[in-house]
């Protein structure tokens, strides 16, 4: 069960410590190997992750599904709970912190990926599209809180020894492109400071923000340096903006570049939304991609726990064939 209040309340004051120098280091390294040669990396089971609150009711329910499931990871983003209840784990005092990263680690579970709403907010002097009309954005205040709130989510980071965090591109605007230079420089001012920490930041291609699918991906990126931002690649978000993810939209991305994806339950479960990942997977291997891969269920009909464990029952085959392919043919 979730813990109550009064257990996040320590007897005596601590301070999260962390060895920061070590963190820089290990997270650098692991930044850099999310990219490794073909033979060395493959899609497996180990490789499978999924976002807690869309598998679970309690933080507990999410190891237990990990565990059933044979997982290593999990990506966070709010932690489990009611709807309306729910609180994100990257703005969790620091308490609180402690005792999730626990609970992870007493699981044997690593985090992959922290999916924080940084940047998901319209970008002021812009107008938006989602609005109908289009509506002027007026979000100032939350824009001149993004290096506080940005603190806070590398902060979480720190705690679960993960070293990725997501970052959107702003509601999308009219004339999305003419804005990517001045996204590009308050993203990579914010990167910048991320990477001092020893933690990276993921940008995601999102429909309802300015970056939305791999082509889009394309063109923004090389206006930020690598070496401060990768991408997190969402093949189904892509759908949205009448893109193919494969191979059409695959083909276009910096793959270098990326260091996680996800894959939405309708990819595995609905004939008429379907991804096929099968050769997803092995483009990605041949690509040499070494990061995780996340299951992000998304249905909000009221069947997300019995959907969750359909597609990754359905996700885990497709890896486990994954890998004895690859092993049957190196045999």
């Amino acid at each position: 069960m979730t813990p109550a209040v009064e257990d996040y309340i320590p007897s005596r004051v601590y301070t999260l410590k962390v060895n920061r120098r070590a963190f820089v280091a290990s997270a650098a390294t692991w930044a850099g190997a999310s990219l490794l040669p073909a033979a060395r990396s493959r899609i497996g089971r180990g490789r499978i992750s999924a976002i807690s609150d869309e598998i679970a009711m309690s933080p507990e329910e999410s190891v237990a599904f990990a565990h059933h499931f044979g997982l290593s990871w999990l990506e966070l983003r709010d932690v489990p709970g009611l709807p309306g209840e729910q609180k994100p784990y990257f703005f969790l005092p620091e308490a609180e912190l402690r005792w999730h990263a626990k609970l992870f680690r007493d699981g044997g579970l690593k985090i992959s990926f922290i999916n924080t709403n940084l940047l998901k907010k319209g970008l002021p002097g812009t107008t938006l599209l989602s609005k109908k009309p289009p509506t002027p954005a007026v979000s100032q205040e939350e824009y001149d809180q993004r290096f506080a709130n940005l603190a806070k989510c590398i902060q979480s980071a720190h705690a679960f020894e993960c070293p990725y965090l997501r970052v959107f591109s702003f509601l999308r605007a009219e004339h999305p492109e003419a804005l990517y230079d001045r996204i590009a420089n308050i993203i990579g001012e914010m990167a910048h400071k991320a990477q001092a920490e020893g933690v990276t930041l993921l940008i995601e291609n999102e429909p309802a923000c300015n970056v939305g699918n791999s082509a889009e991906l394309a063109a923004f990126l090389p206006k930020v340096p690598e070496k401060l931002l990768g991408f997190n690649w969402d093949a189904a978000n892509a759908l949205h903006t009448h893109e193919t993810p494969f191979p059409d939209g695959y083909r276009l991305l910096p793959r270098n570049r990326m260091r996680n994806a996800q894959i939405k339950g309708h990819d595995i479960l609905d004939p008429d939304q379907r991804v096929d990942w099968a050769p997803i997977f092995a483009a990605m291997d041949e690509d040499g991609f070494a990061g995780q891969i996340g299951l992000e269920t998304h249905y909000f009909d009221g069947t997300k726990l019995e959907r969750s464990h359909s597609a990754m029952d359905k996700i885990v085959k497709l890896a486990d064939a994954n890998a004895r392919g690859h092993a049957a043919a190196a045999s």
